[in-house]
């Protein structure tokens, strides 16, 4: 099992920042993909960015040069700096560890956080 634990969230105006942070616990040692996620009131879930093995990294076109997602094995914990922040960046963010093989482990199951709210104001 694996828990995700979104923070970081709030109300910022446009061109602003904000550190998203995502503590994992749990059978974490093998996880070598992890993403986030962010969904808009009436909108489809969609994969904003995501790292893999080797430090591999992708991102949404829309997001390209003003987000970075990282990554501190120490701390279990996944960042996304979102920078030069957007109206249309408000959405709930959610933090996913994708199912499927990690290291040679297979996870069953999507594991997603509860989410933490980004609302960019105009």
């Amino acid at each position: 099992q694996v828990q995700l634990v979104e923070s970081g969230g709030g109300l910022v105006q446009a061109g602003g920042s904000l550190r998203l942070s995502c503590a994992a616990s749990g059978s974490t040692l093998r996880i070598n993909a992890i993403g986030w996620y962010r969904q808009a009131p009436g909108k489809q879930r969609e994969l904003v960015a995501a790292t893999s093995s080797g430090g591999r990294t992708n991102y949404l076109d829309s997001v390209k040069g003003r987000f970075t997602i990282s990554r501190d094995n120490a701390k279990n914990t996944v960042y996304l700096q979102m920078n030069s922040l957007k109206p249309e960046d408000t959405a709930v963010y959610y933090c996913n560890v994708p199912k499927g093989y990690h290291s040679g482990v297979y996870y069953p199951n999507d594991y997603w956080g509860q989410g933490t709210q980004v609302t960019v104001s105009s």
